[in-house]
């Protein structure tokens, strides 16, 4: 078992990091004041960079490089912010894997190849206002007849809603209860009877834009149905590389706090020495440093696993849960660290903590991760409804 990165590697990571170093950090500034997505022309240099769909097969235009590849980039743009890192984040780790995996050939080849050139975004539409964590409750329903497919209902949290191309629908695809009636349909932003609602705003996120999908009898293709009903496990396999994702989008953020940290302790002076000499900071880096190592390994091992397949829901769970807390302790040190200056806006800490906090609710929250480990560990499902 070697843990050192390869050459290619190397040299992958250090290209991510030169590149989001560089002009992308203006354009993160800008996108948190703003709180505008990232443009499209951007999202094209990001795919012509080849930073997009890195873990996709190169049969519908990614690198077909692996999962450990692509959150080594991830990882290097979330330490920018989380808005730069979100276009990236979709395309190595959103719904478009679940694509790949169960769409039909048409749509295969019409959506993730455009994902992996910047020119189509695709966005994953699970909860609602009455199914979060218990997600088997949702209510959209999707009736198929002939060879179209009906929806009505509505999402909520939907990062991505009203910004992006297409979007994988979790919905009720038969009247047997709870996940045995549960598919997937992929929806076009442009079907007619589809509508959006105001854009939130959220604590931290700035930059990814979120809001409430709603269907008024839309009307899609049969060809566009990418799980059946009764497929709920298969969308939460797919679901766990989403969790990896989430996972180094949250990583992103302690460990871009950790470098920023340590080179402001070395600098900052207090009672005529640089702070880093008091033993109390000292102890504070160790204890970020401890977080962030741990955090990216689990995340790597998840990844590392699934290079033949998708992840296991223990070791996505894990890696998640580990990283989620992770960030949320390593960035309020970076704060605390900074004094007031970690509280500034003219600071990036700030941001960071308050996107850490969102990274442990979105994509399944910390708690329903332990419950996912226990549930490994024992071998059943627990019953959260007695």
């Amino acid at each position: 078992m070697d843990f050192r990165l390869s050459e290619e590697q190397e040299a992958l990571q250090a290209a991510a990091r030169q590149f989001a170093r560089g002009e992308v950090l203006k354009v993160a500034e800008e996108l948190e004041r703003d709180a505008l997505p990232l443009s499209r022309d951007w999202v094209k240099k990001y795919a012509e960079m080849g930073f997009l769909g890195i873990n996709v097969s190169t049969e519908y235009g990614g690198l077909g490089l692996g999962n450990v590849d692509a959150f080594l980039v991830l990882e290097e743009f979330a330490k920018i912010s989380s808005a730069v890192a979100f276009p990236i984040f979709e395309s190595v780790a959103g719904p478009v894997h679940a694509l790949a995996h169960f769409a039909t050939d048409s749509v295969k080849q019409r959506v993730i190849p455009a994902v992996c050139r910047g020119e189509l975004i695709v966005a994953v539409a699970m909860s609602e206002p009455e199914a979060g964590t218990a997600l088997t409750d949702l209510r959209t329903r999707g009736e198929i007849k002939n060879d179209r497919i009906k929806i009505n209902g509505a999402k909520r949290w939907c990062s991505g809603g009203g910004h992006s191309d297409t979007y994988l629908v979790y919905c009720r695809l038969s009247n047997a209860p709870g996940a045995k009636g549960i598919g997937a349909v992929l929806v076009d932003k442009d079907t007619p009877g589809l509508t959006f609602g105001e854009p939130e705003r959220l604590m931290g996120f700035r930059g990814i834009p979120d809001s409430d999908l709603y269907f008024d009898n839309v009307e899609v293709p049969v060809e566009h149905l990418v799980v059946p009903a009764g497929g709920f496990p298969k969308l939460m396999q797919a679901f766990d590389l989403e969790r990896c994702g989430n996972a180094t989008m949250a990583l992103g953020q302690a460990s871009g706090a950790l470098e920023e940290a340590l080179a402001w302790v070395q600098e900052r002076e207090q009672f005529g020495k640089p702070i880093v000499e008091f033993q109390a900071v000292q102890l504070r880096l160790a204890e970020m440093a401890m977080r962030v190592e741990a955090s990216r390994l689990l995340i790597y091992r998840a990844a590392q696993n699934a290079e033949n397949g998708l992840p296991s829901i223990a070791d996505s769970s894990i890696a998640k849960c580990v990283a989620n807390e992770s960030a949320r302790e390593v960035t309020s040190a970076g704060v605390q660290l900074m004094g007031g200056y970690g509280y500034s806006k003219d600071y990036p800490m700030e941001r960071r903590m308050r996107d850490a906090w969102g990274w442990g609710i979105a994509g399944g929250t910390i708690d329903i991760q332990k419950v996912n480990i226990a549930s490994a560990l024992v071998g059943r499902r627990f019953n959260q409804r007695r």
